[in-house]
């Protein structure tokens, strides 16, 4: 008997953590890829170099190196240094740009100038280098969790004045470009979105990254009088969301519609639906035990 009464605790804690965490995770930010390098605005391997009043949002890290220089005149959150949280953060970033570089394309744009064009949700791919000049409209279509995502072979270039506009951005929506050496922000460009590039990040005079971040994992990030973050909603969004898991299990747009993933996870609705079913289930067993032994209405007649 004690150890019926014990299955059925159980049972019911588990239909309660099933009716009432998925509504506590509803409205929740999705967790980012980025992980432990989410907080950071700039992160660096070898050097942070700055010049001028360059304001930036979020945290700056570096690691392996120690040298960050320029602030003041430039103002930032924590800056972390050849320490533990710095190393943690390359990791992550390093583990985040594997997982979105294993995409598959949604559509090729080699040799194409993003200048001029409107996109949107989805994986574009540059076998070699991609270079923007005048304006990019990137349109996300007011959906949850959308993603657009730049795959580039080897460097990122924009001209100067050129710009990135972002319309339509619902919750959690996430911009990636994901640079194959070294990326370039020409004067006074306005960009949107998260450059993971796999060497070297140069911001020249004036330019900005209205919400996103500037992450290098093998070389230098260097600044001249830069905004870097300050247009998010709020300080650490910087355009990552939209996206779980890393690899196979990275969650993003796949070809043709629908999203990469590897193992699914249930929506709330599904899990509302699940844990019903498992009262049902209780109940129904209950129902039986309490028939046991008692004498059938047919046999009492």
């Amino acid at each position: 008997m004690k150890l019926r009464r014990f299955s059925l605790l159980v049972l019911s804690l588990l239909v309660l953590s099933l009716l009432i965490l998925p509504l506590l995770a509803v409205g929740a930010r999705a967790d980012t890829i980025l992980k432990s390098a989410d907080p950071f605005s700039v992160l660096a391997s070898s050097t942070v170099t700055n010049t001028g009043p360059t304001v930036i949002a979020g945290e700056v890290g570096l690691s392996p190196g120690s040298a960050i220089t320029g602030f003041p005149p430039g103002a930032s959150g924590t800056q972390h240094a050849a320490d533990a949280v710095a190393l943690q953060a390359q990791v992550d970033n390093t583990n985040a740009y594997l997982g979105l570089k294993g995409l598959a394309p949604t559509s090729n744009k080699t040799g194409q100038d993003l200048g001029g064009q409107t996109l949107t949700a989805g994986v574009y791919n540059f076998d070699t280098s991609a270079q923007l000049t005048g304006k990019l409209t990137l349109d996300f279509g007011g959906g949850s969790n959308e993603s657009i995502i730049f795959l580039i072979g080897s460097t990122l270039t924009t001209a100067p004045a050129s710009s990135v506009t972002i319309i339509g951005a619902g919750v959690n929506y996430a911009l990636y470009w994901v640079v194959g050496s070294s990326a370039t922000l020409d004067t006074t460009t306005l960009f949107e979105g998260n450059i993971l590039a796999l060497a070297s990040i140069t911001l020249n005079t004036g330019a900005s990254i209205g919400c996103g971040r500037a992450l290098a994992q093998t070389g230098a990030v260097t600044l001249d009088t830069n905004n870097i973050g300050s247009g998010c909603g709020a300080v650490g969004e910087g355009s990552s969301g939209g996206l779980t898991g890393l690899g196979a299990t990275l969650i993003a747009p796949a070809p043709g519609g629908g999203t990469q993933t590897g193992a699914p996870v249930p929506e709330p609705a599904s899990l509302l639906l699940l844990g019903t079913g498992i009262v049902a289930l209780v109940g129904k067993a209950r129902m039986k035990r309490g028939g046991r032994g008692k004498p059938s209405p047919v046999a009492a007649a």
